[in-house]
């Protein structure tokens, strides 16, 4: 193990001098491709994606998935260092990605790497996606289609190693209501801004009944308006994007059905309909284990690519989610060897009885 943690601890600076915001992951996954032959793992590259199987998979036995992602975001104003530039300051590493998620993704594979070294009762599947930050068609909403049946799964993402058993889901709508063009000067005209006004204030903030013990209420936000041509002329239309966080009691159809049949005179389209929320039961035994280890399960507010995937997962990871997007990231050198350490403790001889655990979000 200490030999993995080494490597994962190297293999995060070299990742974070090849840059790889999201659809720019093709040097990124090269290099990353012949730095997993290392520890022995024999990935398989599918677009922008890299996936390696237990040895000897037995389709008799359960299947646990390891996933992480490759790709960052673009590098924000503010930085002190370079982030492409792998800066160790202490025992603190600065880099692009350094936190969301390379640590995940090199502690994952180096607990995958020690896990193949025994005799497990489950197979093990390592998947480093791509375009994650974007929820882009190449990255899980792919490769999901493409797995064997899965039937636990651990998303590495920055939760201080907390078990995020549950996570709420993302749904953007286009919104646009209708007026008629007039001149400005005249008495004439239907001005759509006017008309969008009330239902902009009535969306925003919209109120589901249901709210979830973990993650919260449904919440709605506008965060984008658009309307008129220019200063004389009345505008006939006023679009408008509205985010909206969902929570594990309703599917987004179901959500996006309410606010169609709430507002009759508002035009909506939705960008997706998968980015679903999900949560786990806390019977689950990885849960129950990691409970037992003095972890403390947690909802999260923020999506990720567990949204894609039918079977319970929980989202944890190496660093700090606020640390993530922000100038000067960075993870603790400590935070990977102990991700490792207890992505091992957790799944190593793990039971899992589908009978009973297969329990995810109704929706």
């Amino acid at each position: 193990m200490e030999e993995l943690k080494h490597w994962a601890i190297e293999t995060l600076r070299d990742l974070i001098s090849i840059p790889s915001i999201s659809c720019e992951e093709e040097d990124a996954v090269h290099y990353y491709k012949q730095a997993l032959s290392k520890t022995g793992i024999n990935a398989v590259r599918d677009g922008l994606n890299l996936i390696a199987v237990s040895s000897g998979f037995d389709s008799a036995k359960p299947t646990i998935l390891l996933n992480s992602h490759i790709d960052t975001v673009k590098p924000v104003n503010g930085w002190s260092y370079n982030p492409f530039s792998p800066t160790l300051v202490g025992k603190r590493l600065y880099g692009l990605g350094s936190n969301d998620a390379g640590a995940s993704l090199v502690a994952l594979a180096a607990a995958f790497a020690c896990l193949e070294r025994r005799p497990q009762p489950n197979n093990f599947i390592y998947l480093a996606t791509c375009q994650e930050e974007i929820s882009g068609a190449g990255g899980m909403e792919y490769m999901c289609k493409r797995l064997p049946p899965v039937h636990f799964g651990i998303i590495g993402e920055p939760t201080m190693m907390q078990p995020a058993t549950a996570e709420k889901g993302l749904m953007v709508i286009d919104c646009e209501v209708k007026g008629h063009a007039g001149h400005a000067a005249r008495n004439d005209g239907d001005n759509a801004i006017i008309k969008a006004l009330p239902v902009i204030r009535s969306i925003n903030g919209f109120a589901f009944p249901k709210s979830s013990e973990l993650v919260g209420a449904v919440k709605c936000t506008v965060t984008q308006v658009e309307a008129g041509t220019q200063h004389n002329v009345i505008p006939d239309c006023c679009r408008f994007v509205v985010d909206i966080r969902t929570n594990e009691l309703y599917s987004n159809k179901e959500i996006f059905e309410t606010l169609q049949q709430t507002f009759p005179g508002c035009e909506m389209k939705p960008h997706s309909l998968l980015l679903k929320a999900s949560c786990i039961d806390h019977r689950h035994p990885f849960v129950r284990r990691a409970i037992r280890s003095g972890m403390t399960p947690y909802g999260s507010s923020t999506t990720s690519d567990r949204s894609y995937l039918d079977c319970p997962t929980v989202k944890m990871g190496a660093g700090d989610s606020v640390r993530s997007h922000s100038a000067d990231e960075y993870i603790e050198l400590h935070e990977i060897r102990e991700a490792i350490e207890q992505y091992v403790l957790l799944l190593d001889n793990l039971l899992l009885d589908n009978s009973k655990i297969n329990l995810s979000c109704p929706n």
